[in-house]
Protein backbone atom coordinates (compact mmCIF):
# COMPACT_ATOMS: atom_id res chain seq x y z
CA UNK A 1 0.00 0.00 0.00
CA UNK A 2 1.30 3.50 -0.82
CA UNK A 3 1.26 6.03 1.82
CA UNK A 4 0.16 8.31 -0.30
CA UNK A 5 -3.50 6.11 -0.60
CA UNK A 6 -4.21 7.74 2.68
CA UNK A 7 -5.23 11.09 1.55
CA UNK A 8 -8.60 9.53 0.29
CA UNK A 9 -9.14 6.77 3.07
CA UNK A 10 -11.59 7.16 5.03
CA UNK A 11 -13.24 4.29 7.44
CA UNK A 12 -15.99 2.62 5.51
CA UNK A 13 -18.55 2.62 8.92
CA UNK A 14 -17.99 5.94 10.07
CA UNK A 15 -16.69 7.85 7.12
CA UNK A 16 -14.01 9.44 9.36
CA UNK A 17 -11.22 10.93 7.87
CA UNK A 18 -7.98 11.16 8.17
CA UNK A 19 -7.02 6.99 9.58
CA UNK A 20 -4.09 6.18 11.74
CA UNK A 21 -1.43 4.19 9.87
CA UNK A 22 0.49 2.00 12.00
CA UNK A 23 3.52 0.68 10.16
CA UNK A 24 4.66 -3.01 10.95
CA UNK A 25 7.42 -3.03 7.90
CA UNK A 26 7.96 -1.52 4.39
CA UNK A 27 9.91 -1.86 1.36
CA UNK A 28 11.84 0.46 -0.73
CA UNK A 29 10.65 0.54 -4.50
CA UNK A 30 12.49 2.04 -7.57
CA UNK A 31 10.02 4.91 -8.42
CA UNK A 32 10.65 8.41 -9.63
CA UNK A 33 8.50 11.36 -9.44
CA UNK A 34 6.55 12.88 -12.84
CA UNK A 35 4.37 15.52 -10.99
CA UNK A 36 3.84 18.20 -9.75
CA UNK A 37 4.36 18.02 -5.81
CA UNK A 38 2.71 17.37 -3.21
CA UNK A 39 0.83 14.39 -4.63
CA UNK A 40 -1.27 14.16 -1.73
CA UNK A 41 -4.59 17.00 -1.19
CA UNK A 42 -5.58 16.76 2.44
CA UNK A 43 -3.32 14.67 4.49
CA UNK A 44 0.36 13.27 4.66
CA UNK A 45 0.77 10.14 5.97
CA UNK A 46 4.37 10.02 5.30
CA UNK A 47 4.46 13.49 8.21
CA UNK A 48 1.24 11.97 10.06
CA UNK A 49 -0.24 15.57 9.67
CA UNK A 50 -2.34 18.00 6.60
CA UNK A 51 -0.46 18.80 3.85
CA UNK A 52 -0.78 22.23 4.51
CA UNK A 53 1.36 22.01 7.49
CA UNK A 54 4.30 20.45 5.60
CA UNK A 55 5.88 23.02 3.85
CA UNK A 56 8.48 20.97 2.23
CA UNK A 57 7.13 17.08 1.23
CA UNK A 58 8.95 14.53 1.03
CA UNK A 59 7.28 13.15 -1.94
CA UNK A 60 10.29 12.02 -3.48
CA UNK A 61 11.18 9.59 -0.17
CA UNK A 62 7.88 8.58 0.55
CA UNK A 63 6.67 7.14 -3.69
CA UNK A 64 9.31 4.88 -2.96
CA UNK A 65 8.31 3.27 0.12
CA UNK A 66 5.43 0.23 -0.23
CA UNK A 67 3.76 -0.52 3.02
CA UNK A 68 3.99 -4.05 3.82
CA UNK A 69 2.00 -4.81 6.63
CA UNK A 70 0.37 -2.89 9.25
CA UNK A 71 -2.95 -1.13 10.70
CA UNK A 72 -5.51 1.34 9.65
CA UNK A 73 -7.41 2.78 12.74
CA UNK A 74 -10.36 4.68 12.98
CA UNK A 75 -10.52 7.32 16.39
CA UNK A 76 -14.12 7.92 15.80
CA UNK A 77 -15.40 4.46 16.35
CA UNK A 78 -12.84 1.97 17.37
CA UNK A 79 -12.35 -0.28 14.21
CA UNK A 80 -9.19 -1.39 12.89
CA UNK A 81 -8.52 -2.67 9.58
CA UNK A 82 -5.49 -4.79 8.54
CA UNK A 83 -2.85 -4.12 5.73
CA UNK A 84 -1.27 -7.39 4.77
CA UNK A 85 0.79 -8.19 1.65
CA UNK A 86 0.27 -4.34 0.53
CA UNK A 87 -3.51 -4.66 0.82
CA UNK A 88 -5.65 -2.67 3.17
CA UNK A 89 -8.28 -4.95 3.48
CA UNK A 90 -11.11 -2.56 4.45
CA UNK A 91 -14.27 -4.58 4.79
CA UNK A 92 -17.60 -4.17 6.49
CA UNK A 93 -17.88 -6.08 10.29
CA UNK A 94 -20.64 -8.56 8.83
CA UNK A 95 -17.82 -9.62 5.75
CA UNK A 96 -14.82 -9.83 8.14
CA UNK A 97 -13.15 -13.43 8.89
CA UNK A 98 -13.19 -13.16 13.00
CA UNK A 99 -10.70 -16.14 13.20
CA UNK A 100 -8.50 -14.08 10.40
CA UNK A 101 -8.71 -11.13 12.16
CA UNK A 102 -7.71 -12.93 15.43
CA UNK A 103 -4.58 -14.45 14.22
CA UNK A 104 -3.77 -11.09 12.79
CA UNK A 105 -3.85 -9.42 16.11
CA UNK A 106 -2.10 -12.25 18.03
CA UNK A 107 1.03 -12.37 15.49
CA UNK A 108 1.23 -8.81 15.56
CA UNK A 109 0.67 -8.01 18.98
CA UNK A 110 3.54 -6.45 20.01
CA UNK A 111 3.39 -3.64 17.71
CA UNK A 112 -0.19 -2.82 18.45
CA UNK A 113 -1.70 -0.51 21.04
CA UNK A 114 -4.20 -1.98 24.00
CA UNK A 115 -6.41 -0.18 22.54
CA UNK A 116 -6.71 -2.25 19.18
CA UNK A 117 -5.52 -5.10 20.85
CA UNK A 118 -8.03 -4.81 23.52
CA UNK A 119 -10.95 -3.01 22.72
CA UNK A 120 -10.71 -2.53 18.93
CA UNK A 121 -13.56 -2.92 16.97
CA UNK A 122 -15.08 -5.47 15.25
CA UNK A 123 -12.72 -8.32 17.55
CA UNK A 124 -9.93 -7.92 20.10
CA UNK A 125 -8.26 -10.20 21.94
CA UNK A 126 -10.28 -9.93 25.27
CA UNK A 127 -13.39 -11.31 23.98
CA UNK A 128 -14.67 -14.16 26.09
CA UNK A 129 -15.76 -16.36 22.96
CA UNK A 130 -12.26 -16.69 21.73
Amino acid sequence: MKYRLMDILACPICKDFPLDLIVFSEREVNRTIDQKKPFCELYCAYKKTDVKNVPNPPCEECIRKEIVEGVLYCKKCGRWYPISDEIPRMLPDKLRNRNEDLEFLRKNKEHLPDYITNKGLPFNLTEKTN
